[in-house]
């Protein structure tokens, strides 16, 4: 859930790397807890999709750009069937909450990928996407999280209702971090009357 960060902040850097680094980087992020290949390998896929739809590319040529990678690494068997999975079940006739059903509850990092990337590709609109990915019998706010990430990065938070902005708690923390991961590139040291020291002492 925390490797979305990874995917913006490399695609605030304008492409000045390939997107190996930023796989690396989310497989380190989420190996610091997930020792396990489908614990890691799912980092490293969420924050290329991340990096990949900011840069304006579909979810579906976000998947095939980042199965190049994947299928390169040890132990990635798990994490492509489990995608491979949620793309079938997106391009067939079965309900979602038996497609949900199929791709598992989410207590493990590659299904809670799957269920995520599935609920974004058959989501008519944001709001449809988040309400299929809490709805269900599982780990509901790890995919409800993921699939916000996605949805997202695909079409901006301008899609994301008033009503739920509005009573958002701690919105201003959430508004300022957002923005300053954005703009962290252009930072440097005492930066005078910004308040980034007052809010990350000693970055």
């Amino acid at each position: 859930m925390r490797v979305a960060p990874v995917g913006l902040f490399w695609c605030s850097f304008n492409g000045s790397f390939g997107v190996e680094r930023v796989f690396e980087d989310g497989c380190m992020c989420a190996g610091l807890t997930h020792g396990h290949p489908s614990g890691y390998l799912t980092g490293g896929v969420l924050s290329v999709l991340i990096f990949e739809l900011l840069n304006d590319k579909a979810l579906l040529d976000a998947l095939g750009a980042v199965r190049i990678l994947l299928v390169a690494e040890r132990g990635h068997e798990e994490t492509l069937a489990a995608l491979d999975k949620a793309v079938d079940l997106s391009q067939s006739d079965k309900p979602p909450h038996i497609a949900i059903g199929e791709l598992g509850e989410g207590w493990v990092a590659e299904e809670v990928l799957a269920i995520s990337v599935y609920c974004a590709l058959v989501a008519e609109n944001f709001e449809q996407g988040v309400v299929l990915a809490v709805n269900h019998d599982g780990d509901s706010d790890s995919t409800g999280s993921i699939t916000v990430n996605i949805l997202g990065a695909m079409h901006g938070t301008g899609v994301i209702s008033q009503r739920w902005i509005e009573p958002l708690e701690l919105r201003e923390v959430v508004e300022a971090v957002a923005s300053d991961l954005w703009t962290c590139r252009e930072w440097h040291s005492y930066m005078e009357g910004s308040g980034l020291w007052e809010r990350y002492p000693g970055y």
